[in-house]
C-alpha cells in the first residue's frame, strides 16, 4: 500500500505531518510524493487565509484525478474551524479534527477494512491537554523540530486560528527536554522550538513559567556544536530580563522572529494586536542591546481593511527604523468568519501594490544586513553537500 502526504500552512503542520509519515512507514506502508499514484492520500490542511481552503479543495480533486480509487483523509485546522463546510467535500473519505490528528491512521485502516466514511472533528474544550507527539526523524532536513505548545487567545482581527487551534496548550519542560535529546542522538545539530505561539508557552502550567525559564532548561549542559533556535515570537516577550538570560545561553541561534503584521498604531488597533510601534521598536533594540549584530526578522500585511496611504507610509518609515534582516511581506487576504472580513477593504491591485513597495524596502535591508555580517566568522550548519 502506497501513502502520500500533502501539507499546507505552517511549521507546527509540517511537523505534524512529519509524524503521521513515520507512523504509517513504521505499520508498512511505502511513502510516495504526493503528485504520485497513491491507495490513500493524507492532507494536512491550513486555514488561515480563504485562498487556503482553496487550495485544500484544489489538492483533493487533483488527487482523486491521479488515483480515483483512493482512500483521501482530511485533517488539520481547516475542518476543526468549519466542519459543516469540510462534510460537504464528497470526494473526502476520513475527516478528522486537530485533536485527533495522530489517530489518523487507525482511522485509515478502519475505513480500508469497513468502507464507512468517517467523520471525527471534537471541538476544542477548556480541560483540553497539550496532545504529545513525536517525530523520530524528519527526512532530509537538517533542522529538527519539536512542537512545544498549541492554541492562542489573542483573537487578531483578521485571524481564525484560535478557533481551529482552541486554548494555549504547553509541553512540560521535562517533556521538551527528552524530546531534545531524542533527537540530539539521532543526529541533529539545529532544533527548532516551534508552536502556534510559543510566547504563550507555559501560562497553562503550574507555576509562572515563562519561555525563557524552558529555554534555560532545554539548554543546559547541551554540547557546544547544537544550537537552538525559537520560532515566531509575540513582541512583548522581549523584555530585558529575557535578552539577558538568554543571551546567556551559548546554544541559541541570536535570530529572532518577532511578529509585526504592521507598523502603524491605527492599523495595530484595528488588527487587535496586544502592542503598539513604540513597545515593538522597544523590543528590537533591546535585541540588539544584548545580542552582537542579531537577525531580527518579521511578518507585514499590506493592505489591511481601512489602511490609507498615510497609514502604509507610516509602515514603511517604521521598517526603515527596525532595520530588519528579513521580511515575510504579503498583502491581507480576506478570512470569512472574522471580524476582519467585515470592514471596508482596500482593492487588491492597492494591496499588491503596496507589498511590492514594501518588499524592496525589504531587499535594502537585507543587503544591509548582510553587509554588516562581513568579516565576521559564524559557525555554519552544512545543509548539502
Amino acid at each position: 500500500m502506497r501513502a502520500a502526504f500533502y501539507t499546507l500552512g505552517c511549521k507546527v503542520n509540517q511537523y505534524e505531518t512529519q509524524i503521521l509519515i513515520q507512523q504509517f512507514s513504521a505499520y508498512g506502508y511505502d511513502i510516495v510524493d504526493s503528485s504520485d499514484a497513491a491507495d490513500v492520500y493524507v492532507i494536512n490542511s491550513c486555514t488561515v487565509t480563504a485562498s487556503g481552503d482553496k487550495k485544500t479543495r484544489q489538492i483533493i480533486h487533483r488527487m482523486k484525478r491521479t488515483s480515483p480509487g483512493a482512500v483521501i483523509a482530511l485533517t488539520g485546522c481547516f475542518p476543526q474551524a468549519f466542519p459543516e463546510e469540510a462534510e460537504k467535500l464528497e470526494e473526502v473519505d476520513i475527516l478528522v479534527g486537530a485533536g485527533e490528528k495522530k489517530k489518523v491512521l487507525e482511522y485509515v485502516n478502519r475505513f480500508l477494512k469497513e468502507g464507512k466514511r468517517i467523520v471525527e472533528i471534537t471541538p476544542h474544550t477548556k480541560e483540553e491537554r497539550f496532545e504529545a507527539m513525536h517525530a523520530d526523524s524528519f527526512l532530509e532536513r537538517t533542522r529538527a523540530f519539536v512542537k512545544i505548545q498549541d492554541g492562542c487567545e489573542h483573537y487578531c482581527s483578521y485571524c481564525i486560528i484560535p478557533y481551529a487551534r482552541g486554548r494555549v496548550r504547553s509541553l512540560s519542560p521535562q517533556d521538551t527536554r527528552r524530546e531534545l535529546e531524542r533527537l540530539l542522538e539521532a543526529g541533529y545539530r539545529e532544533i527548532v522550538l516551534t508552536g502556534i505561539e510559543i510566547s504563550s508557552w507555559g501560562q497553562d502550567l503550574p507555576g509562572e513559567q515563562t519561555l525563557i525559564d524552558l529555554l534555560e532548561t532545554v539548554c543546559r549542559d547541551l554540547p557546544g556544536e547544537v544550537r537552538i533556535r525559537l520560532g515566531s515570537l509575540e513582541p512583548r516577550t522581549i523584555t530585558p530580563d529575557f535578552c539577558r538570560r538568554a543571551a546567556a545561553l551559548p546554544n541559541l541561534c541570536p535570530q529572532f522572529h518577532l511578529s509585526m503584521q504592521s507598523g502603524c498604531d491605527d492599523t495595530l488597533k484595528r488588527m487587535n494586536r496586544k502592542y503598539d510601534t513604540t513597545r515593538y521598536a522597544q523590543s528590537v533594540a533591546l535585541l540588539n542591546q544584548y545580542f552582537d549584530h542579531p537577525a531580527v526578522t518579521t511578518d507585514l500585511i499590506t493592505g489591511f481593511p481601512e489602511e490609507t496611504e498615510e497609514e502604509f507610509a507610516q509602515t514603511l518609515d517604521f521598517i526603515r527604523r527596525c532595520g530588519f534582516a528579513q521580511m515575510h511581506i504579503f498583502p491581507y487576504s480576506v478570512r470569512p468568519g472574522t471580524p476582519a472580513a467585515k470592514m471596508e477593504q482596500v482593492p487588491k491591485a492597492v494591496k499588491e501594490e503596496r507589498a511590492r513597495r514594501a518588499a524592496a524596502v525589504a531587499e535594502e535591508m537585507h543587503r544591509s544586513y548582510l553587509e554588516g555580517c562581513v568579516g565576521r566568522t559564524y559557525p555554519v550548519l552544512f545543509e548539502q553537500p
